[in-house]
């Protein structure tokens, strides 16, 4: 905790500091400068700016809205930036108080055994680079981490041990996966998937509307393609990111599960590696636009629509996804949000379900996991 040498600030002047450019909050008579946390924060940078300028401590204690762990004190001590002046300065505890207090148990926080790990404000704790190398001897997060997983020679049950320990890379950059001309091809905003995806959907269902008389009749086989989308997602979770059980104990197993879902485990807030990259999802689509006309055999205009309903479906669960790890949402989402990343800091071995735990509830795989108390 640093010592009274910092310097004293007025409330008025503190409540100026209320934008993206600068952002101040305080905490009884403790004020932070929380301006570098805003698009780091998994609650979403509206939730930061929202509290500019203010205390946070009825927020902080709002575990029913957005629960804290000590993480999210010990992210505030390293903004701690000065004191509001005696006349405006509250009673309250430190930070460092608070946060001593949870680790002694005694105001009952939890943590996952496994993990470490009490909330999703965990997940936003950068991680020290040279230490966790030092402790767990996985991956160097300041090299190319591809090599590093090809090389490095680990056994399938240390390999799964480790890359479902969440890490955090540098305010929530994108971790080198390569480190060379290949870079960019690993990451995708979240606004490519629309931009690309929702004008062939689009196109696909003006080229099938002309098997229909009238174009509401194409409508349920619409909403069946994207009902089979919400279980395909569901599978594909499960069976093919999620193939840990069954998953090769040998390097190219290993290499190519963390390339198509463990590196989301093992930095789950990086925002670029989030979507899926258009020509990973060409890939994995192909064999469903066979499948569609399989079964709709005696139809093409009804199997073309029915696909265009499920890829439209992947394109909510994409944009479902992104923003449940990095955006501040209504609050008929936040429990959506709440059990997506306890499958990231929690169970990583149930909660499948993205935009819905509908099938979860279906295949016995709903998150029931109890934390540990500390």
């Amino acid at each position: 905790m640093p010592g009274r040498t910092l310097p004293t600030f007025t409330l008025a002047e503190v409540e100026s500091h209320n934008s993206t450019k600068s952002c101040f909050v305080t905490l009884g008579n403790n004020v932070y400068d929380v301006t570098d946390f805003i698009d780091s924060h998994p609650g979403g940078g509206d939730l930061i700016l929202e509290y500019a300028g203010k205390d946070i401590k009825a927020i902080l204690e709002d575990e029913t809205s957005h629960a804290h762990s000590e993480a999210a004190y010990e992210v505030l001590e390293e903004s701690h930036v000065g004191f509001l002046a005696s006349a405006d300065a509250k009673a309250e505890p430190t930070g460092t108080e608070k946060t001593n207090g949870a680790a002694n148990g005694s105001n009952g926080k939890f943590v996952h055994p496994r993990t470490g790990m009490s909330c999703e404000e965990d997940l936003t704790k950068d991680t020290d680079i040279v230490s966790d190398y030092k402790t767990h001897k996985f991956l160097d997060l300041s090299r190319p981490l591809f090599p590093q997983v090809w090389y490095g020679g680990f056994s399938k049950e240390f390999y799964l041990d480790q890359v479902h320990r969440p890490r955090h890379y540098k305010g929530g950059a994108s971790a080198p996966l390569f480190g060379n001309f290949l870079e960019p091809l690993t990451k995708t905003a979240w606004w490519v998937v629309p931009l690309i995806w929702l004008p062939l959907v689009s196109y696909g269902l003006y080229l099938a509307s002309e098997g229909f008389k009238n174009p509401l009749e194409e409508v349920p086989y619409f909403a069946f393609g994207l009902f089979m989308w919400t279980l395909i997602e569901y599978l594909m979770h499960r069976f093919l990111f999620h193939l840990d059980y069954y998953l090769p104990d040998n390097r190219v197993g290993i290499t190519l599960h963390f390339t198509l879902h463990g590196i989301h485990h093992y930095l789950p807030m990086d925002k670029y590696r989030l979507v899926m990259p258009p020509a990973l999802f060409m890939i994995l689509a192909a064999p469903f636009w066979r499948l569609a006309h399989t079964i709709f055999f005696w139809n093409w205009h009804i199997a073309t629509t029915v696909y265009c309903g499920g890829v439209f479906g992947y394109v909510c669960y994409d944009l479902t996804h992104y923003f449940l790890h990095h955006q501040n949402l209504p609050w008929w989402w936040k429990q959506l949000k709440k059990y997506h990343l306890e499958h990231h800091f929690l169970d990583y071995e149930n909660g499948f379900g993205v935009t819905s735990p509908f099938w979860d509830k279906v295949f016995g795989t709903e998150l029931k996991s109890k934390p540990k108390m500390i």
